[in-house]
Order: structure tokens, then sequence, then C-alpha cells
């Protein structure tokens, strides 16, 4: 556990030299930054995003941390900072994107509404997030998620899908913890009044 720590240390102190590196006119040195957490910023692209944009959003991650370097201020580390930037891309993305589809009703199966019925009933967020990870689940919450405003899907998807706390989720939105906590109370509400519509077409 010593080890780690001391692993974890040395390498984020690599992180601060190479930013340093940067900032100081040696610009190609970026390049290793974007190398080591490439993966890491398509993880949490992947969460977010349709396939189709991840790749282009990346870009725009890395781009938008590059220019953001003299902002970076050490505490928490650069992939901590680096996740913060890519979060934010992503409600970026579905501000530009908010609109509304229509979804095929009829092509509800019984195990899409048998998943509609459960999450209905009062389920604890970690049964929350099980059924959402169900595959018949996905479209039915994909559509749902879309009819959210920009803000209320990330905080959807942060707090009640992948598990963030309301301070780890206001850490990467930028914004309070009272003002995630009030809004992911609200949200969670919206999802499942547009999921109850659905049960009744």
């Amino acid at each position: 556990m010593h080890n780690d720590l001391k692993s974890l240390a040395a390498d984020e102190q690599d992180d601060i030299d190479i930013v340093q590196r940067v900032l100081d006119g040696e610009v190609n040195a970026f390049e290793v930054l974007l190398v080591k957490y490439r993966n890491h910023v398509v993880k949490i692209l992947n969460r977010h995003l349709p396939y189709s944009h991840i790749e282009e959003t990346a870009h725009d991650v890395f781009i938008r941390a590059y220019k953001s370097l003299a902002t970076f201020k050490q505490q928490g580390g650069f992939k901590q900072w680096l996740s913060t930037i890519a979060v934010r891309t992503c409600y970026d993305f579905w501000r530009k994107q908010y609109r509304s589809r229509e979804f095929p009703i009829s092509s509800l199966t019984e195990s899409h509404q048998e998943w509609l019925e459960s999450v209905m009933s009062d389920t604890s967020e970690q049964e929350y997030r099980d059924k959402a990870r169900q595959k018949e689940a996905k479209e039915i919450l994909d559509y749902a998620l879309e009819s959210l405003s920009p803000e209320d899907r990330m905080v959807v998807k942060l707090v009640y899908l992948e598990g963030y706390t309301g301070k780890e989720a206001a850490g990467l939105l930028g914004w309070s913890t009272s003002n995630v906590k009030i809004r992911s109370f609200r949200s969670k509400k919206k999802l499942k009044k547009i999921i109850s519509g659905l049960m009744r077409d």
C-alpha cells in the first residue's frame, strides 16, 4: 500500500513536470499526457455520449485541456483535473444536442414493460443502477434521458447511474453540492414521470 502511494505521488509529480514543460514552451511534451490519458478520457465519454461522437469529443477534451493548462492548480492531480474537463465537455455536448425525439412505443416488449414497472417502484440507488444496466432498459432509458435538460441528464447519469456522491458530482460539474442534491432529486422525479408516461401510452 505504501509503495502504491509512493508510485501515485511520483506519477502525479511526473504529470506536473510535463505540464510545466509545456507551459515553458515545450509544446510537444503535451503528447505524453495525451497518450497516457486518452483511454481514461474515452472511458468517461463512453458512459455519456453516443459512440459516433466519442472520437471527436475526446479531441475536444484534450484541446480544452491544452488551452487551460495555465489554470491547472495541481490539487487532486492532473488525472482528476482532466476528468472534470471531460465531464463538462459531455455536458456541453448535450446542451448543443438538446432536443426531443419520438420513441416508437409499439416496440416495447414485455421485458421493457417489466423494467418500467420495477423502476417506478421505490428502489434503492444500487438497485436503480442495476436495473439501468439491463439490456432491455437501454432504449427506454436513452429516450427518457434525452427528454431531460442537459443539466438534469448529467446529474442523473453521475449520481444515480454511476454512483458519484453529490460532492464528487459537484466537483466534476463545477456546481455547488447543494445544487447537485436538489437537481438530482428533481431530475429523478422527472425521469420517473417520463417513464410513467411511456407506461400509459
